[in-house]
């Protein structure tokens, strides 16, 4: 894989632009496409506790037998630990038979519950202890964020939320870009490129360069400077979601792809969203 771009966090850390998400995978998919991913190059792996599949995480990183300091791992706290942060960390780094993460993220901000400040406030120590590089949040919208500045003074460094072509959320990100918040996208291919793919532009600058229509999207979320964790567990398709790096996208063609924002959310609404 070509040499990836990356990104520098508010605190003095970087990550890779371009990683491996494993939404949905099994323990077993989850082995066996982290270490593929990473013997093709990838350095950047996106799991969550509630994915269920730390385990395979670890032990793909482990069969791989990298050096720790050349991988950036991100895990994430669900909502029911959001008043149990430390002991949720605790079991997410037994399980990644690691002794720390790179990044450390707040799933959802799950309002009604009325406990994401206290959980930050848990994270910002995690931190301080070292077994956190880096803290920050997904699916936070602005008036979460805010109140995590108000009542904390500790700004995240990175917000993970949905965004692809059809969901493309600009206001949200220049709010982030404004508190020095990098913006990553999950579900940058709209699950499976529905409703993008077959979109007229996405197929025409696909056959302009030579790539398919998966590499076009991967390409304009870096070219908008986003961090983007495509998510498979084929190797062909993980292969072909990091052959992205040998061109990039005109401006007046990441202007045409912008157009495509039509406001589909796929997920759920994190203003309402609480699932323990």
């Amino acid at each position: 894989m070509a040499t990836q771009p990356t990104v520098t966090f508010h605190d003095g850390q970087t990550m890779p632009q371009f990683g491996l998400g494993v939404w949905q995978a099994s323990n077993e998919e989850a082995l066996s496409s982290v270490l593929e991913a990473l013997k093709l190059g990838y350095r950047s792996i996106d799991t969550a506790a509630i994915y269920r599949n730390e385990v395979g995480v670890g032990q793909g990183i482990k069969a791989a037998a990298l050096p720790r300091e050349e991988l950036f791992i991100t895990t994430k706290l669900w909502n029911s630990d959001q008043s149990a942060a430390p002991k949720a960390m605790e079991e997410s780094l037994k399980k990644l038979q690691l002794d720390y993460v790179d990044l450390y993220l707040m799933h959802w901000p799950a309002p009604a519950q009325d406990t994401y400040v206290r959980a930050w406030r848990d994270m910002v120590k995690l931190k301080e202890e070292g077994l956190a590089k880096s803290i920050g949040v997904c699916n936070f919208h602005a008036p979460h964020l805010q109140r995590l500045f108000d009542e904390t003074g500790v700004v995240p460094v990175i917000n993970q939320i949905e965004l692809h072509p059809l969901l493309q959320q600009r206001e949200l990100s220049k709010f982030n870009a404004a508190h020095d918040i990098i913006t990553e996208a999950w579900s940058p291919l709209a699950q499976g490129g529905k409703g993008v793919f077959d979109q007229p532009i996405i197929r025409q600058l696909a056959e302009k360069y030579g790539k398919t229509p998966a590499q076009i999207v991967i390409r304009w979320h870096l070219d908008s400077q986003r961090v983007v964790i495509p998510k498979s567990v084929t190797p062909a398709r993980i292969k072909e979601n990091a052959e992205v790096f040998d061109f990039k996208l005109e401006q007046s063609e990441l202007d045409a792809i912008g157009r495509l924002d039509s406001g589909k959310r796929l997920g759920p609404n994190p203003d309402t969203f609480v699932k323990p």
